[in-house]
């Protein structure tokens, strides 16, 4: 009884970090889709990983490639987080994102844990499943 009990215990803690990594990622997602959805590219751009911001160079150049690569996400009308998923030890974060017209997205966010916390990785597009729309 005394091992089931330990157990369990064990298994709530590993599961308890785990939630709070997802409530900060998914703190960091729509602190940035608030950022967009003001056009503060600055603040948008401190989300984004060193990695990210070595790509862009300046929040200018970054929130241009958001409008024009991911305008569902610089002006969505809804976001719904779903799932986190360790793939082969890295975090994503899965998101389903509706624009202005109605039409439905779903992006993996992948997240890194620094110094500042979490961070945007990548946004990549995914397939919706059959029957989705």
């Amino acid at each position: 009884m005394k091992q089931v009990l330990w157990a369990g215990i064990l298994a709530l803690l590993a599961v308890l970090p785990a939630r709070a990594d997802e409530a900060a990622i998914q703190s960091v997602i729509s602190s940035q889709i608030e950022a967009f959805l003001t056009d503060d590219f600055e603040r948008a751009f401190e989300f984004a990983s060193p990695t990210i911001q070595d790509i862009f160079k300046t929040p200018d150049q970054f929130g241009r490639m958001v409008r024009e690569g991911y305008p569902m996400v610089w002006r969505p009308a809804d976001v719904q987080f779903l799932s986190v998923d360790e793939i082969n030890g890295v975090l994503w974060q899965t998101v389903l994102v509706q624009d202005g017209q109605g039409n439905e997205f779903l992006l993996g966010y992948q997240m890194i844990d620094g110094p500042e916390g979490w961070k945007i990785n990548a946004v990549r597009m995914k397939p919706l499943p059959l029957g989705a729309v």
